[in-house]
């Protein structure tokens, strides 16, 4: 086999065979298939997409590139969630100590930033200290003594999807829906779970931008996970604006800080609160998401959940202190508002548009090595139904660099819509998929 004939017959819409794209995927993790053939291939796929046995092939051939971890020994229900990415999406970091304080194992593998959409390591190591490159054993002590563990990708972990995570993300390929669940599952079910809540994201801001192309990788996720043996379920949600009120690393953590405190903006306490019910629910720890999503709040309104995350803070390395002291994050040395062109109503936010920005201060990479500023980005005092002022600050840019400010100011202005009359509002949770064929309004 040559990997020039394999991309040549995707990129004719033909069908590869499991052994063809074990080939591609061995061969690329070993090196001897180069990234810019790699990157051909993905491509090709983008456009020319792939069958169910296709995905199939490639998840497991992704899964097996590396370990599979092997939780049995623990007795809690081992529960993950993922989110395909959007901007403000700071979940995992409020999910991970609530689920775990609420007695789930939560060994969880994640990603950095992608295009547009910031990751959930970039915001962890915005944390002083805080070591998300801990070797497999590490990470099992770390989840035997607390629960938890957030880390990165080992090259023990799907090692393939490590190489090509990093390549989509220049290629202009993150968009494709089966190399999002090839990629998504090949590591979350290499962490041994027993169940995943997935949060599909779709809008302005998502990599799926019609609701009907979500729901379309929902299936591809749920239908994946079921024929591997693992429970999950996904929630498409909404992202046409950002969530929460901060982008950007630092902003994000603090933010997330805040929720575990008891505080924060109404509709990141309610997704988080609302994924941690599923959580509880399909670990069966709890015997509806209500159920589970009211043992979240307990575990927030008590203390216990910000005390997880301050031994989780510990146990890798990091500063527990900025559960308390929240100035303990990087900040940075200017900051400067957007002033309101019009009074009215906020009628929309054009979200792709102020994740492009927080990369543009540097706070996102445009290459797959870049070294990102963890302290830069935009915290919005206005969102969509707001009433606004002309002359008050719509939000507030956070930045270091002078010649980073204009280009990312100028996009923040435009993505900004104010109008006379107040909008619809639109449901931050728009469907819960639970099967291939089972789906029901919330």
């Amino acid at each position: 086999m040559r990997a020039v004939d394999l991309i040549r017959k995707k990129r004719g819409a033909g069908e590869l065979a499991r052994a063809e794209i074990e080939f591609l995927i061995s061969g690329f993790t070993r090196g001897d298939i180069p990234d810019y053939q790699m990157a051909a291939w993905a491509m090709a796929v983008l456009w020319r997409g792939m069958s169910s046995d296709e995905l199939a092939a490639l998840t497991e051939a992704m899964l097996h590139s590396g370990r599979v971890l092997d939780f049995c020994d623990l007795p809690a229900p081992k529960v993950d969630k993922h989110s395909t990415g959007g901007v403000g999406d700071k979940t995992s970091l409020v999910l991970a100590p609530v689920a775990a304080a609420g007695g789930l194992c939560v060994p969880m593998i994640s990603g950095r930033g992608l295009a547009h959409s910031g990751g959930t390591l970039d915001k962890l190591e915005a944390i002083p200290g805080f070591n998300v490159n801990l070797s497999l054993a590490e990470f099992r002590r770390v989840i035997e003594k607390c629960g938890c563990a957030l880390i990165g990708q080992t090259e023990e972990i799907a090692p393939a999807d490590k190489r090509l995570y990093a390549l989509r993300d220049v290629t202009a390929t993150v968009e494709s829906p089966y190399l999002i669940c090839a990629s998504i599952m090949s590591k979350k079910l290499a962490e041994g779970i027993d169940a995943l809540v997935l949060d599909v994201k779709t809008g302005s801001g998502a990599f799926m931008k019609s609701e009907a192309d979500a729901e379309r990788l929902a299936g591809l996720l749920v239908g994946t996970a079921g024929r591997m043996g693992t429970r999950a379920v996904a929630l498409i949600t909404d992202m046409d604006q950002p969530l929460g009120r901060h982008v950007g690393n630092a902003l994000e953590a603090e933010e997330a800080i805040h929720v575990l405190r008891g505080g924060g903006p109404d509709d990141l306490r309610e997704l988080c609160l609302e994924l941690a019910g599923w959580m509880f629910a399909l670990g069966r720890l709890a015997a509806t998401v209500q159920e589970g999503k009211r043992r979240a709040a307990e575990l927030i309104s008590s203390g216990r959940a910000a005390e997880k995350f301050r031994e989780i803070i510990r146990l890798q390395g990091g500063d527990a202190r900025v559960v308390d002291d929240t100035s303990l994050l990087p900040h940075t040395q200017h900051r400067a508002d957007v002033p309101c062109p019009a009074a009215g109503y906020v009628t929309a936010i054009q979200c792709e548009q102020i994740g492009t920005a927080g990369m543009l201060l540097g706070g996102g990479r445009e290459k797959k090595d870049e070294a990102i500023d963890p302290a830069v980005g935009i915290v919005l005092h206005r969102k969509v139904g707001d009433a606004v002022k002309k002359g008050e600050p719509l939000c507030t840019i956070h930045y270091n660099a002078e010649s980073r400010m204009a280009e990312a100011r100028e996009l923040i202005e435009r993505s900004y819509r104010i109008a006379d009359a107040a909008p619809k509002r639109r449901p931050l949770v728009l469907r819960v998929i639970e099967g291939e064929s089972q789906t029901q309004k919330t």
